[in-house]
C-alpha cells in the first residue's frame, strides 16, 4: 500500500522546502506535489518537519566488559535510538576469536535476531598476525568496510604502529576505511598506576590519568601512519579535545582523506561533572574534557571540520545492585557501582543513542549553534556517505529507503529516563528541556514509532552490506 506524507516542511543536507513524499513498499518513490491520493494512507505534517531517519555510525550494544556487559542488547539499544528519531546504527564486532571473520560471524548471529533498526558492522581489529592481516579483504564480500584499530588498551586491544600501518595499507588497498580511538595508552597507563599508588580513587580521576595531548598526539601519529599508508582513509572516533579538530584540518588540507566524529557528552559535558557525588554516570572513555573543549568542538562542526555526530553509545546500570523494569520484566547487572573504591574499574559508558538527535536539535539548533541542514549533515548524511550506504540511508530521494522522522519543532519535553528509552537507571539530561522531538519516526515506511507508542519489534532490522570507501 501506498503512503503520502503530506503538508510536511523537509529538511535535507542542503535544503529546507515544502513537499510531499510518497513512499511505495519500503522506498520513497517521489518527492513533490499533487500525487494521486485514491488508494494511499495520508499522513499529515502540517506545522511539522520531515527528516531522513538518523544514522548513528558508532554505537555499542550487548558489549562483554570486565564483571558485566552493557545494558542495552541489540533490542533494546535500537529500540531507544528509533524513540530518537535513527533508524541506522553501526555496532562494533569484536575481534574475541582467532579468525577475524569467525569473529564477525559470531558477533553477527548475535546481533541479526534482535535489532529492531537497520544497523551495519564495523569490525574491531586488535588480534594482528600474518593470517588476521589476509583476513581484511574477506570483509567486503560480507558488507564490511570499516575496521577499527587502537592506540590505547595496552595488553588487550592496543596494536603497534608498524601492525596499524600494514593494516591502513591493506585496507586502503580493499576500499575500506580505517577508524581509530586516538589516545596514548602508554601515558595511560602510567599515570593510572600513579593515581592509584597515591590514593586517587575518586571517578574525577579518570579523566586527569588520560592526558588531552596524549590524544592529540596520537591522532597526528595515526594520520602519519596514513600519509605513510599511500593516504589510506582515515576515520577518528569520538574526538573530545580541541586540538583534535586542529589537528584533523591540518590533515585535510594536506590531502588526507580524513574525517572526525565528535558525541554530544563532548560538546555538552566537562570533568566538572566527574566531580559531582555521582560523577561515575560520566565516566566513558576518552573522558570529558574542559569547557574551551566544549567551544572548540562546537565551532568544528559549525565550520564543517568534525564530520559526523555520533554517541559511543555503551551504557551500564549506575547502581547495579537493584534491578529496574524494562518492558515490564526486571533487569539487572553489574553497573558503575564495580568501582566505587577504584576509578579504573568503572565501566566505561554512557547512555546517548536515543538522545542525540533531540538533544542536538535544542543545544545546537535551537540555540543558533548549527543550522538545520547542517543538523541532518552531521546525522544522517555524512555517516551514511561516509560508511557506504547514502542514498539509501541519510536521504529523502526517490529510491532511499523511506526512513523518516516527521518532527514537531515546537514540542517541549521535560526529558531524563522516564522518556529516554534506553534499558538503564540514569540520564546524562535529566530535567533538561528540549524543544525539537519526533513525534513518528518510519522505517523502510513502516511506522515503528507514533508518539509514545512502539510498533517495531525485536527482529524487523536489516544488516546493510556497505559499499566500499570510494573517497
Amino acid at each position: 500500500m501506498e503512503k503520502i506524507i503530506k503538508n510536511g516542511k523537509l529538511v535535507t543536507d542542503s535544503e529546507i522546502f515544502d513537499a510531499d513524499i510518497l513512499i511505495r513498499d519500503e522506498k520513497i518513490v517521489a518527492v513533490g506535489k499533487e500525487f494521486n491520493e485514491s488508494n494511499a494512507e495520508i499522513i499529515d505534517a502540517s506545522g511539522k518537519l520531515v527528516l531522513p531517519g538518523g544514522v548513528d555510525a558508532h554505537v555499542h550494544l550487548d558489549l562483554p566488559m570486565p564483571g558485566t556487559v552493557s545494558s542495552d542488547d541489540h533490542y533494546t539499544g535500537t529500540k531507544a535510538a528509533a524513540f530518537g528519531g535513527t533508524t541506522t546504527v553501526i555496532d562494533f564486532a569484536n575481534h574475541d576469536l582467532p579468525s577475524l571473520i569467525d569473529s564477525f560471524n559470531v558477533w553477527q548471529e548475535k546481533a541479526l535476531p534482535n535489532v529492531a533498526i537497520d544497523y551495519g558492522i564495523h569490525q574491531n581489529f586488535t588480534r594482528f598476525n600474518e593470517n588476521t592481516l589476509k583476513e581484511i579483504p574477506l570483509l567486503p564480500k560480507m558488507g564490511v568496510t570499516s575496521i577499527k584499530m587502537f592506540t590505547a588498551y595496552n595488553g588487550r586491544m592496543r596494536l603497534q604502529d608498524g601492525e596499524i600501518f600494514q593494516a591502513m595499507r591493506v585496507a586502503k588497498d580493499e576500499g575500506i576505511i580505517s577508524l581509530v580511538h586516538a589516545e596514548n595508552g602508554d601515558l595511560i597507563d602510567l599515570l593510572v598506576a600513579e593515581a592509584l599508588a597515591a590514593g586517587h580513587t575518586a571517578p574525577v580521576w579518570q579523566a586527569r590519568t588520560r592526558p588531552a595531548w596524549g590524544a592529540v598526539e596520537s591522532g597526528f601519529r595515526v594520520a602519519a601512519l596514513s600519509f605513510s599508508a599511500g593516504k589510506a582513509p582515515l576515520y577518528i572516533v569520538h574526538m573530545n579535545v580541541k586540538e583534535e579538530a586542529d589537528m584533523l584540518l591540518y590533515a585535510r588540507e594536506n590531502g588526507l582523506p580524513i574525517f572526525g566524529e565528535t558525541c554530544p557528552q563532548y560538546l555538552l559535558f566537562s570533568e566538572k561533572n566527574l566531580e559531582q557525588p555521582d560523577g561515575a554516570k560520566w565516566v566513558c572513555s576518552p573522558p570529558m574534557r574542559s569547557e574551551k573543549d566544549n567551544e572548540g568542538l562546537w565551532e568544528a562542526l559549525a565550520d564543517g571540520i568534525i564530520d559526523v555526530v555520533s554517541t559511543d553509545h555503551c551504557p551500564f546500570l549506575f547502581d547495579g545492585t537493584k534491578p529496574i523494569l524494562y518492558e515490564g520484566k526486571p533487569y539487572q547487572q553489574p553497573g558503575k557501582e564495580l568501582g566505587k573504591d577504584d576509578f579504573s574499574k568503572i565501566p566505561c559508558g554512557l547512555p546517548g543513542v536515543g538522545d542525540r538527535m533531540p538533544v542536538l536539535w535544542t543545544k545546537g539548533v535551537n540555540e543558533g549553534r548549527i543550522s538545520p541542514t547542517r543538523f541532518v549533515q552531521l546525522t544522517c548524511t555524512n555517516p551514511a556517505k561516509i560508511f557506504g550506504i547514502y542514498p539509501q540511508k541519510g536521504a529523502l530521494l526517490p529510491g532511499s529507503d523511506a526512513d523518516l522522522a516527521i518532527w514537531d519543532p515546537n514540542k517541549i519535553v521535560s526529558y531524563g529516563v522516564k522518556i529516554a528509552k534506553h534499558r538503564t537507571d540514569y540520564n546524562l539530561y535529566e530535567g533538561t528541556e528540549l524543544k525539537g522531538f519526533p513525534e513518528k519516526v518510519f522505517l523502510r515506511g513502516s511506522l515503528i514509532v507514533d508518539g509514545d507508542n512502539w510498533l517495531g519489534k525485536r527482529g524487523g532490522g536489516h544488516f546493510l552490506k556497505r559499499s566500499r570507501f570510494l573517497g
